[in-house]
């Protein structure tokens, strides 16, 4: 069976693969092989990867909300668009999550010319800056020109001393974080020229799609109890991450949710955190 991805390459449809996913999502794999055993009775020669997520996703959502939510991250992250302004506070968050102190949007005069620092984020004596990239579809990269066009910012930003979290601090590192993935060119061009890079596949062990699992540091896009408007107002208050609802109940109550849907959309943050 020959299915579409998202850039219009054609592939066989791998059903071991789509088992994996739905198992990585909290699914049992009897519920897997029956997710996977009824999407492969319905699936046609020449179907898109998008309509096959579609499927697993609604068939996976009527067994456990929470676990649909892992399955839907990607396009949880890609909600946080499309100007990227939320997806810089979500990386903020997962520094923070890592004891980083973090600012955001800061505007700094380099030797050469003005610059807008997404993030900068602090540990120990280490400061860094972080230039977040992001794209709206799963298939675009972040090819070698992003961390040349970052690198040489950087190397405008280095040399200078600034009060950031204190007085007198230089900007010692380098980060660029995007949603989507790298190129292999812009990969080996990061390593070379000590940038380090974050991206949904990359590095491996590290990755967005890994580390979320690490302290429920998932936004709140990916709760399939929340309709699209109710998510973009919680982003509006601040509230970026699904566990911190767990404080900010009121929230849920002041966007007017209804106590019964409270309860379920409460019940699902349970389920993902297992916080409460």
């Amino acid at each position: 069976m020959k299915i579409v991805k998202h850039s219009g390459a054609v592939v066989n449809f791998n059903p071991e693969k789509l088992v994996e996913s739905l198992l990585k999502s909290g699914a049992d794999s009897f519920t897997a092989e029956a997710i996977v055993k009824e999407i492969t009775s319905e699936i046609y020669e020449g179907i898109s990867t998008k309509n096959i997520y579609k499927k697993a996703f609604a068939l996976l959502k009527k067994h456990t909300n929470s676990h649909a939510a892992r399955y839907n991250l990607r396009a949880a992250i890609e909600m946080l668009g499309p100007e990227g302004f939320y997806f810089e506070k979500y990386i903020a968050r997962l520094f923070e999550a890592e004891k980083y102190t973090t600012k955001t949007n800061v505007v700094l005069q380099g030797n050469c010319v003005m610059h807008e620092v997404d993030i900068l984020i602090k540990k120990n004596d280490m400061v860094a800056m972080v230039e977040c990239k992001f794209h709206g579809g799963k298939e675009a990269a972040s090819d070698v020109k992003v961390p040349m066009y970052v690198f040489s910012r950087f190397n405008d930003l280095r040399h200078k001393t600034y009060n950031l979290f204190s007085s007198k601090e230089k900007i010692t590192d380098c980060w660029i974080v995007t949603n989507t993935r790298f190129t292999a060119d812009a990969i080996a061009f990061a390593e070379c020229s000590g940038i380090n890079l974050l991206s949904w596949d990359y590095p491996e062990k590290r990755s967005l799609k890994s580390r979320n699992n690490i302290d429920c540091l998932y936004p709140v896009t990916c709760l399939t109890t929340l309709s699209r408007a109710e998510k973009e107002k919680i982003l509006l208050l601040d509230v970026i991450l699904v566990k911190e609802l767990v404080d900010n109940r009121s929230i849920l109550k002041e966007i007017g949710i209804s106590s019964n849907r409270i309860k379920n959309v409460l019940k699902e943050v349970s389920e993902l955190c297992k916080c409460f």
